[in-house]
């Protein structure tokens, strides 16, 4: 499992520097091979047949090896689809990894012993659900290793992208694709992180950004059904023969590994669409209102402090290309680290399982689209999809025009009350007036006086403890010693102590 946490970072070029994501690519498709009598014993189990009688020619020396399985490439006796008739059609054939399941099994009853006890630790309990990730966690992952289950993703994902020529799914072999075995048409061709390939093949790597950007837009905020996992080894650029209208090289982008997809439920995706318009828009009010509908916020979140957060974000950052926002000067980012410090301090945002794989997803997806193009601009691409969503709403009829109005008459009949509410309130002083600088400077002093506590009792204890280690008295002395290392461990780990 911690190679796929490497695989997240290796494509992470918008935040480590290249000498780190250089050395995590191999994790992309080059993890450590299994003997290949070891993958022939489970393959011919599946067929109950021999390779050299099921295939063609199947090539023992596997193409790629991934956490889970490995592909191998062979041909077929007789290709299976009509438009590329007769014998020898090149396949690939992914095999699961011997005994994987038992291996699956214990890493997860690790990772549920761990999550019982993060689920004692408050700053991660009242932020997430860890039962409930863990849970969503072991569903994809046995999800991954059913290939009946990829190949009907790998039919789903062609079937929404069916109109688009510029994208291409491999088609899924089924007389040669069991639960442990699946073969697929072999359509790998330029990995999308070799830039200079690309480059020397004539496609500008700026449009294979922008395709691979749009295609993501489509799946999560149209189709409600996303590829989950586009590390580097898991998308290609296929050139094809001849140019467009504009004199440019055609070519495809190519989507393999479909083990792990991802749904996004009616109400998320609704929450996700209301986040795009208001970022697309630079409406801070409104990305308060999607963060309410997908349940991001924690109860009694400074709403009005998160909105004023949001519009500084969108006045500082907004419409910066990547390599605008790598450079931003450090002291800009520490000013407003200051001027929110409450914010940041309180992080008042829980995690809904449901976006724990698409929050993956858009990061490795990030820094694809800053390493095949380091202008990538994700504003300009975000601000036209928000507005074709915004048309589509507008176009939805009476029913949405009824909406707005019926939440714009409900905050007009409710304004008196609360007007009438504050008032009262001023009367009977309870209307606290909040100045950041002296709330964070009566906090500081707060942590000061904490750590000085905290100092005092570990200065005590070591000092008795050295007393009576010299007086011979060692097993008192390694009590005092004890506890003074657990009090400097509390202090470094409670929240309070830390500025």
């Amino acid at each position: 499992m911690l190679i796929k946490v490497g695989q997240f970072l290796s494509s992470r070029v918008d935040v480590l520097p290249p000498e780190f994501t250089h050395e995590l690519e191999g994790l992309q498709d080059e993890v450590p091979c299994e003997r290949f009598d070891d993958i022939r014993q489970i393959a011919e189990a599946e067929y109950g047949m021999p390779l050299g009688e099921k295939f063609a020619s199947f090539d023992e020396t596997p193409l790629a090896a991934a956490s889970l399985g490995q592909v191998h490439r062979a041909r077929l006796h007789e290709s299976p689809w009509p438009d590329s008739p007769g014998s020898g059609q090149a396949v690939v054939v992914k095999i699961l990894r011997p005994k994987i399941e038992k291996i699956i099994a214990t890493d997860l009853a690790a990772l549920r012993t761990v999550g019982g006890w993060l689920r004692h630790y408050r700053p991660i309990s009242k932020r997430a659900d860890v039962p409930a990730l863990l849970a969503e966690f072991s569903r994809i992952l046995y999800q991954e290793i059913d290939y009946l289950a990829e190949g009907h993703n790998a039919e789903t994902f062609s079937a929404n992208f069916k109109g688009r020529s510029n994208v291409r799914v491999p088609r899924v072999v089924w007389s040669h694709t069991t639960r442990r075995a699946l073969t697929l048409e072999d359509v790998l061709a330029i990995k999308i992180t070799n830039y200079q390939e690309i480059t020397e093949a004539g496609i500008d790597r700026s449009e294979v950004a922008s395709l691979l950007l749009d295609t993501y837009l489509q799946q999560i905020f149209e189709d409600g059904f996303f590829h989950a996992d586009p590390h580097p080894g898991n998308l290609f650029v296929h050139p094809l023969e001849g140019q467009d209208s504009t004199g440019k090289r055609l070519w495809e982008l190519t989507f393999v590994d479909f083990g792990m997809v991802g749904y996004v439920p009616a109400i998320l995706l609704q929450g996700l669409q209301e986040l795009l318009i208001a970022v697309g828009t630079q409406d801070a009010a409104r990305v308060i209102k999607a963060y309410q509908m997908m349940d991001v916020l924690l109860p009694g979140a400074d709403l009005a402090l998160i909105e004023k957060a949001g519009a500084k974000v969108f006045e500082r950052f907004w419409g910066k290309s990547m390599s605008e926002l790598s450079a931003i000067n450090i002291q800009e980012i520490q000013d407003f680290a200051g001027e929110f410090r409450e914010l940041l301090y309180a992080l008042p945002f829980q995690v809904p399982q449901d976006l724990i794989f698409l929050a993956r997803c858009v990061g490795i997806l990030s820094g694809m689209c800053t390493g095949l193009d380091p202008q990538f601009n994700l504003w300009e691409h975000l601000a036209p999809y928000a507005q074709k969503l915004i048309a589509e709403q507008a176009g939805g009829g009476l029913g949405v025009w009824l909406s707005e109005l019926e939440s714009l008459v409900r905050a007009l009949l409710a304004l008196p009350r609360r007007m009438d509410t504050t008032l009262s309130k001023m009367e009977r002083g309870e209307i606290a007036v909040r100045i950041p600088e002296i709330t964070e400077q009566v906090r500081k002093l707060e942590r000061g006086l904490y750590q000085i506590a905290s100092g005092v009792v570990f200065a005590a204890l070591l000092l008795g403890g050295i007393q009576l280690y010299l007086a011979g008295q060692h097993t008192f002395s390694l009590v005092l010693f004890t506890g003074a290392g657990l009090d400097i461990i509390w202090m470094l780990l409670n929240p309070r102590s830390r500025y």
